[in-house]
């Protein structure tokens, strides 16, 4: 499953050259983005961990990614870093997740999961010596009735919405962790809230998938097919803000290379888009000319969602570049040349 990548301008790349970066989840869809802009950085290391190799939930594994890539424990009495030469950044890209759905069905899992590799991952982190640890949680962190747009210091004024509070509470918890161990430790850890990102690459499995991959391809297999509907979940009034994948990781690079502190920051477009007109803009796009049928037994999930991106701007100089339909047509033709690779839904 190839992709083009763009450029979004001119970076600097002598920030990576000395380093050893460590890209937890750097073979799923944001991570082959995000190592592909380290390469294109001139980053010296790049470490893959993968879960056939690393169950990340698992502290046997977590030390033995860091042995196996001599990531050594600080020794106090001992004058010299025992990693003095090695920079290390961590990206905590790994995660277990999936849309209403999946969240439903597995609420413990979802939860367990995104708790034990974050929370395990940046207190080894911690104790090895390691420079810089970014951590990415989640717009679903933000209480179901959050004032618009979303800030950062709205994140703790109620409870997530219920769908997938477990998911989205476990990875608030890195930003709690992060807070602490830097007031504690001087533990240089950031916490990044990045809207759903969507493009070319992303997960169109029905049963996983987020709400423009379903879409996208809900539209095109109904048009093979000779349908004349598509059933669409809720009532399409919620709305949503989503963030082309490449934007969101520039956004990532850039929070590493110029941000340090762990007051969490907001990674989006700022823009805001509802369901319905969503639905119908997908349509359009792919040629999808039947009936838009909404299934109100289905739940609409968080009312309403759109982020303050002005501190992402100011702190580290992130803006998204790339126009909503202008990445749903890139989406949309990635999804076409590489339709075989997921069966049929």
């Amino acid at each position: 499953m190839e992709f083009e990548m763009q450029s979004l301008g001119a970076v600097d790349s002598s920030f990576w050259t000395d380093k050893k970066v460590i890209v937890t989840g750097g073979a799923g869809f944001l991570g082959a983005y995000v190592v592909d802009k380290l390469k294109n950085r001139g980053a010296r290391e790049i470490i893959i961990p993968r879960i056939e190799d690393y169950d990340l939930t698992e502290i046997q594994a977590i030390n033995r990614l860091f042995d196996d890539y001599s990531i050594r424990k600080n020794d106090q009495s001992n004058s010299e870093k025992s990693i003095a030469d090695d920079k290390v950044i961590i990206i905590h890209l790994a995660a277990l997740v999936g849309g209403i759905e999946a969240n439903r069905r597995r609420p413990a899992e979802y939860f367990y999961a995104n708790l034990m590799m974050g929370t395990q991952l940046m207190h080894e982190a911690w104790q090895r010596g390691v420079d810089k640890f970014v951590a990415i949680g989640t717009i679903c962190a933000y209480p179901k009735f959050t004032p618009l747009p979303f800030k950062e210091e709205n994140l703790w004024e109620g409870y997530p919405e219920e769908t997938n509070a477990p998911y989205g509470l476990a990875k608030k918890m890195l930003l709690v962790q992060a807070q602490a161990y830097r007031q504690q430790y001087d533990f240089n850890a950031l916490f990044l809230l990045p809207v759903n990102m969507y493009g070319p690459g992303d997960n169109f499995d029905l049963q996983t998938s987020h709400v423009i991959p379903a879409l996208i391809r809900k539209c095109i297999e109904a048009q093979e097919r000779g349908e004349d509907q598509i059933v669409v979940w809720g009532d399409g009034s919620p709305t949503r803000e989503f963030l082309f994948v490449e934007d969101g990781a520039e956004g990532i690079l850039l929070a590493s290379e110029h941000y340090n502190s762990s007051e969490p920051v907001n990674l989006g477009s700022g823009q805001e888009i509802s369901i319905k007109d969503l639905v119908q803009t997908i349509s359009r796009l792919t040629g999808f000319t039947g009936e838009l049928v909404w299934d109100t037994s289905k739940p609409n999930g968080q009312p309403r969602r759109v982020l303050d991106t002005s501190r992402a701007e100011e702190f580290f100089g992130f803006r998204s570049q790339t126009e909503f339909e202008d990445g749903l047509r890139q989406t949309i033709e990635w999804y076409r040349n590489n339709q075989d690779n997921f069966g049929h839904g």
